[in-house]
């Protein structure tokens, strides 16, 4: 009968073997080499298990009816997800230990790999929601052909190639969330009902006069405390805002949809608004907490993005990538990828809790038991 060992079940004697490098020798190579292999392999094996986490957060919230004990597992591997980015970022300290002439040695070997390679990131955005035509390219490549035309001549192709492509044939987590978004009762309505379109807007009104309200007296303190005889400027500048809000809810701000399109995004849009508004309610207090969890696992890749720019430019400065990207310029730019808007932007058009609109069938959003 055959033992099984720590090492046995990790693979060990497989694992400590894969950091050779292009020579298949780790002795050949210099210490700082070897650390910047390990270190990069470690940010592949996270990005592994986000990959995980990511699909069954998606599967579960995908399917036709999402129970409400469902929503803790979704929020937990959401939470996961976060956990490691945030390990993933203070890993950066681990590679900074390599200091700019240290990697120079031998940053020629790379030549023409790159971290923009990465397949799994790709992987990521797309199973997150990120959508082909707002990818960056540097110059005029595009990240994904790069990839598949590289593929083409690497022993490793087929695998990174295929792994995108089945991402791309996925549902993304984004459209799994706005499809159970579109579900959530509103006011007590939801969307079989046949006034729940009214009953949407009639919601929308009502916020977006408390909203003004809100404003106004916001707008007139404001005024009297900076003691101006001329508010011209200041009341167009509120003005402004309640017509972005309106825009925003109303889903006006969507270009090349159709009616059907926009009245569905109006719809996620208010029931982003209502699960935020009314979150102490004892039905929306765990959609509230994945909402919540969506929006910190984004804050957390952007942090990673804007951490992973300074790593870069730290060790090389404004130098091309060895991949023939732009280096520092083109990592900057991803900073600004935002896939979960709808998330962030409500947060510019929420009330206090004092403000709100009175709200409607209220018993439906009570315990069970109630």
């Amino acid at each position: 009968m055959s033992t099984h060992t720590y090492w046995d079940y990790l693979r060990l004697s497989e694992l400590l073997t894969l950091q050779g490098g292009q020579e298949g020798d780790e002795d050949a190579l210099l210490a700082d080499e070897l650390h910047f292999i390990i270190v990069h392999q470690t940010y592949e094996l996270w990005f592994k298990l986000v990959l995980r986490s990511l699909r069954s957060a998606r599967n579960r919230l995908a399917e036709p009816r999402v129970d409400e004990e469902t929503i803790p597992h979704v929020v937990h591997h959401l939470r996961r997800i976060s956990a490691i980015l945030k390990v993933a970022v203070h890993q950066f300290e681990v590679m900074e230990t390599l200091t700019p002439q240290d990697f120079l040695a031998f940053r020629d070997k790379l030549v023409p790999s790159s971290g923009f390679q990465s397949f799994q990131m790709r992987e990521m955005e797309i199973l997150l929601g990120l959508e082909r035509y707002q990818r960056i390219h540097y110059g005029n490549v595009d990240p994904l052909d790069h990839i598949r035309n590289l593929a083409k001549s690497s022993p490793a192709g087929a695998m990174a190639w295929g792994c995108i492509q089945r991402a791309r044939d996925e549902e993304s987590l984004l459209s799994a969330l706005h499809r159970w978004l579109h579900r959530t009762p509103i006011q007590g309505s939801t969307p079989t009902n046949p006034d729940d379109d009214a009953v949407v807007t009639g919601f929308l009104e009502d916020y977006l006069a408390a909203h003004k309200a809100n404003h106004d007296g916001t707008l007139e303190r404001l005024i009297q405390a900076l003691d101006r005889t001329d508010a011209t400027k200041l009341r167009a500048r509120f003005d402004t805002i309640e017509e972005a809000a309106r825009s925003f809810l109303f889903a006006d701000d969507l270009e090349n949809v159709d009616d059907e399109q926009r009245r569905w995004h109006r719809r996620v849009r208010a029931a982003i608004l209502f699960i935020e508004s009314y979150r102490a309610l004892p039905l929306l207090a765990w959609p509230r907490l994945l909402l919540d969890a969506v929006v910190e696992m984004e804050e957390q890749l952007v942090i990673w993005r804007h951490r992973h720019v300074r790593m870069v430019e730290r060790t090389i400065g404004r130098r091309v990538g060895t991949g023939g990207s732009d280096g520092v310029a083109y990592l900057e730019q991803t900073v600004n990828y935002r896939i979960f808007r709808d998330l962030w932007a409500i947060r510019t058009v929420m009330l206090p809790k004092s403000k709100l609109p009175v709200l409607k069938n209220a018993p439906l959003y009570g315990f069970a038991s109630e």
